[in-house]
C-alpha cells in the first residue's frame, strides 16, 4: 500500500537519525508520503549511501549535524544504548520524535533509563533540555510500518499513539502520522508515552482507533 503524496511545500522536512532496521523504513514511507527526508548515522554519510539507495530511495545521506540543522522534525531511531553518545546541543530548538524503546535484554542495563518514575521518553526529554520531544512509532514493528498503512477513512486503518507536553508539537507529529497512513491518537502529556512502551497495553498491538482508545482508557490517568 502506498499513501498519496502531498506537495512538499506544505510539509515539514524530516531528518531520520539511525540507519539500522527502523530508520530506513521510516525514511522510505515518509518519502512516499511526499516528505523531503535526510538520513544520518553516527559516521560518514558515504557509509550509508547504499543503505539509503536500497531501503529508502530518495532519502539524502547527511552528516548528523547537517541533517538536524535543516530539519523541522528529527526522528530519533538510534539504538537506545547509543543515545548518551549523541550531543544534546545538536538538537536544541528542534522537534524530536522519539521512537526508541528500552529493552535491557537487547541494550543491556542502561543506568540512565533505570528510573521507573519516568517513562523512557521523559528521560530522553530530561537530557535533551533544549528540544521538544514527542513519543510515537515505538509500538509498531519496523516490518509492519510499510505494510499496515491504509488510506484515510479505511476501516482497516491502524491507530498509533502520539504523546507530548507541547500541543503544537503533538499536532505537528500527529499530522505526520496521519499522512504516512495511520490514525493518530493524541495524548497531552509526554508521560503517557509509557502506555506505548514494552509491556504497555498497545505495544505491538494492531488496533483501530476505537480499540486503541479503549485499550489505554483504564491506564490513561
Amino acid at each position: 500500500m502506498t499513501t498519496t503524496a502531498l506537495p512538499q511545500a506544505r510539509l515539514p522536512r524530516i531528518a531520520v537519525l539511525g540507519a539500522g532496521h527502523v530508520g530506513p523504513v521510516i525514511a522510505r514511507i515518509a518519502i512516499e508520503a511526499g516528505y523531503k527526508v535526510s538520513i544520518a548515522a553516527s559516521g560518514n554519510p558515504d557509509e550509508i549511501e547504499l543503505i539509503a539507495q536500497v531501503l529508502a530511495p530518495g532519502a539524502e545521506p547527511r552528516w548528523i549535524a547537517d541533517a538536524i540543522k535543516e530539519a523541522d522534525i528529527v526522528v530519533l531511531a538510534i539504538p537506545l544504548h547509543r543515545f548518551t553518545t549523541l550531543d544534546p546541543s545538536l538538537l536544541d530548538h528542534k522537534l524530536v520524535v522519539d521512537v526508541m524503546n528500552y529493552w535491557p535484554p537487547v541494550d543491556g542495563v542502561q543506568e540512565l533509563f533505570e528510573d521507573d518514575q519516568y517513562s523512557s521518553s521523559e528521560i530522553v526529554q530530561r537530557r535533551l533540555t533544549g528540544s521538544t520531544v514527542v513519543k510515537t512509532l515505538n509500538h509498531i514493528g519496523y516490518h509492519e510500518l510499510a505494510d499496515e498503512r491504509r488510506p484515510e477513512g479505511s476501516p482497516e486503518r491502524r491507530a498509533l499513539g502520539v504523546a507530548g507536553d507541547d500541543p503544537h508539537a503533538v499536532d505537528m507529529v500527529a499530522e505526520f502520522i496521519e499522512h504516512i497512513g495511520y490514525d493518530a491518537v493524541r495524548f497531552e502529556r509526554l508521560r503517557m508515552g509509557r502506555l506505548f512502551e514494552p509491556g504497555g497495553p498497545v505495544f505491538g498491538a494492531s488496533l483501530h482507533r476505537a480499540e486503541f482508545e479503549l485499550a489505554v482508557r483504564a491506564e490513561a490517568v
